[in-house]
């Protein structure tokens, strides 16, 4: 058995010390403002911070969308890249390469 009169057994002799230990176990802890709860709440901000960049980063490519889509020649050409429309006096020939048709799992 070890003797209570042993050097690393000194500090908790002391009541002082006994309620600084207890306090910042307390703190560290149990607390309801405990490093733990703060700890958290700053990865919080942290990730909120980035989802309002990433939003922000978001908004302004929507903005320069709407923007190109608000004039005639916008309204045209995404008419003609995305949804293959033409005038009624053309021909639209849709020219695909090998590296953008998906191949089959087969061998050929």
């Amino acid at each position: 058995m070890a003797k209570l009169t042993s050097k690393y057994f000194k500090p908790f002799k002391n009541i002082y010390f006994i309620v600084l230990l207890g306090f910042v176990i307390w703190m560290l802890f149990f607390d309801a403002h405990s490093w733990l709860f703060h700890h958290e709440l700053n990865t919080d901000i942290k990730e909120l911070e980035y989802q309002k960049q990433h939003y922000k980063n978001e908004m302004t490519k929507d903005n320069k969308a709407i923007k190109e889509l608000s004039t005639e020649e916008g309204v045209e050409r995404m008419a003609r890249e995305t949804y293959n429309m033409k005038k009624p006096d053309e021909d639209i020939y849709i020219i695909e390469y090998e590296d953008s048709i998906a191949k089959n799992n087969q061998d050929e």
